[in-house]
């Protein structure tokens, strides 16, 4: 993938199946054409976050729906 191109890249940090559930999207990429549409089923403390920063979470409990896509705006990296 180019430097420029925009597009992301994902992995989940911890995909733990279990008895009830299952991780079938672990690795992906994410573009103007394909978001990542993600629905949780966790009845309660369901969380969503990037970056290892656990406390910048959002809630996400049974029902909610994530779509992560490519932002509108880009940040620029100044070296």
């Amino acid at each position: 993938m180019a430097w420029d191109s925009p597009q992301l890249r994902f992995a989940v940090r911890e995909p733990f199946p279990s008895r009830s559930s299952d991780a079938t999207i672990i690795v992906g990429n994410v573009s103007d054409i394909q978001p990542l549409i993600l629905e949780s089923h966790m009845p309660e403390n369901g969380i969503i976050f990037s970056d290892g920063l656990e406390a910048d979470y959002l809630k996400f409990n049974a029902g909610t729906v994530a779509e992560i896509k490519i932002a509108d705006r880009q940040g620029k990296l100044i070296v």
